[in-house]
């Protein structure tokens, strides 16, 4: 009972104090937003934010496991061997590679085809003699140069010296020219341009 008395006279002290106010003041209460009338409503700036969310409980088995793994993702790529880059200027494409021909042959008889077997045979045995000639023909030669040589010094240590000695004019060759080109007056070089076209690489 004495909490309802208590605030009917709160009430009206409050209504008997608007209405023996001033009108200007009144009037100016009223108008504001900030200097609100005790028994008017009151309008506050918005507050823009959201309530707080919750946290979450994580396991902490659950967390400790979700370490080690992270751990061993970077165990395992520490110990990967890094990639190398590739030089693409030492890599022959490869349209160089293709032995196909481009125009096909003409299809030959039977006859046709063993006289060019016969004929390749032929020839290979030819050369063959003439390779094994010509390395007995060496053998010998060196053989007769290296006994002169020999026969040489048993003579003469300073001729023999003197015919082991490189000759210079066996191979003439002679050859004139500026060892240094001077800048052409007034000569603009051009700029050119540049294309880039190097691939990068991540590792």
């Amino acid at each position: 009972m004495w909490a309802a008395r208590l605030l009917r006279s709160a009430w009206g002290a409050a209504a008997g104090s608007a209405l023996s106010s001033p009108p200007s003041r009144a009037l100016q209460s009223w108008g504001s937003h900030w200097q609100t009338s005790v028994l008017a409503f009151k309008a506050s700036i918005p507050m823009r934010a959201e309530p707080l969310r919750k946290k979450k409980k994580m396991d902490p088995k659950r967390e400790q496991r979700a370490r080690e793994r992270l751990k061993k993702k970077i165990r395992k790529l520490e110990k990967a061997i890094p990639e190398l880059i590739p030089i693409e200027d030492f890599i022959t494409p490869s349209k160089y590679l293709e032995s196909t021909r481009v125009r096909s042959a003409s299809p030959l008889s039977f006859e046709e085809s063993e006289r060019r077997a016969l004929l390749m045979k032929k020839w290979t045995l030819y050369k063959q003699k003439q390779h094994k000639a010509e390395m007995k023909t060496v053998t010998m030669l060196v053989a007769a140069q290296e006994e002169a040589l020999r026969e040489l010094r048993l003579e003469s240590e300073e001729l023999y010296q003197a015919a082991i000695r490189r000759d210079v004019g066996l191979f003439p060759f002679e050859r004139e020219g500026p060892s240094y080109t001077p800048p052409a007056p007034g000569y603009e070089a051009p700029d050119g341009k540049c294309n880039d076209v190097t691939k990068v690489y991540t590792q």
